[in-house]
């Protein structure tokens, strides 16, 4: 399975980004793992496999439930920040679409809004079933689509000012891409082969900052940081000023930001 010019530019785009994730978009994307967790049957004992584990949060939890994980991520900064916050994971240096272990070597798999970084989410898919034992759990999330109004704050702001997407930033085949709805994740799911597969959706408040929610992008970080540092000086100072004007809809107390949110969680038997 070779990558696909999307895997090649997230390589890219995530580049050296493991400590601005952490500051920036990482609580939000941590919002999930309890559910995911209980989706996926994490037990004691259990052979688990975090794919795209980022900074850990998902490794991180489910050793809490005594399970044995294995942990990876292709962003070697990223593999640092995991292994020093999970040091009782064993976490490596992996990417998808191929995975260097064997056929049924898991008994559970779980992925925090991988499926959202891969050139061929199918492909994906049945890469992570052909790890997993038969009967053994995969549970998985992603954004979905349309976005929820706190998830859309910052590509407002980026129409708003005129902004346009680089031209090197690619997107999903449209034989590879699927509805991000309950429906369209099942049915990739049911498509790989997975059995009794269910998903749901996930609403939540994510609580940050201004100056938290836009030291993302400001630093590159995923496809809206993309857009926004390949942008001149002066139409990134235009999304900022949209950036704030926009952030009044969205005031909490104090200096808080309250920013709906939604994501699908899916979870099937290999």
């Amino acid at each position: 399975m070779a990558e696909t010019a999307f895997d090649e530019s997230e390589r890219r785009a995530w580049a050296g980004q493991a400590d601005a994730y952490a500051a920036s978009f990482a609580g939000l994307c941590a919002y999930p793992v309890p559910e995911l967790l209980r989706a996926a049957t994490v037990r004691q004992g259990a052979r688990v496999l975090d794919v795209g584990t980022g900074t850990g949060t998902v490794a991180a939890a489910a050793c809490r439930q005594g399970a044995r994980v294995t942990a990876v991520d292709a962003e070697p900064g990223m593999v640092a920040r995991a292994a020093r916050a999970v040091p009782e994971a064993e976490v490596r240096l992996a990417s998808l679409p191929r995975l260097p272990f064997s056929d049924d070597e898991f008994d559970v798999v779980v992925g925090n809004f991988v499926l959202n970084h891969v050139g061929r989410p199918g492909e994906t898919l049945r890469e992570l079933r052909r790890v997993t034992r038969p009967g053994g759990r995969i549970a998985l999330t992603i954004w979905a689509a349309p976005p929820a109004a706190g998830q859309a704050l910052l590509g407002r702001a980026v129409q708003a000012a005129g902004a346009a997407r680089p031209a090197g930033l690619p997107t999903l085949a449209p034989e590879d891409d699927f509805p991000r709805s309950e429906q369209g994740f099942a049915a990739l799911l049911d498509g790989a082969g997975l059995v009794n597969g269910v998903c749901s959706t996930m609403v939540w408040n994510h609580r940050t900052t201004r100056e938290e929610w836009w030291s993302g992008p400001a630093a590159g970080v995923a496809t809206i940081g993309q857009i926004v540092t390949s942008q001149t000086p002066a139409v990134v100072a235009k999304i900022k000023e949209h950036f704030d004007l926009l952030c009044g809809e969205f005031a909490g107390p104090g200096d808080v930001l309250v920013l709906p949110h939604a994501a699908l969680i899916a979870h099937g038997q290999a």
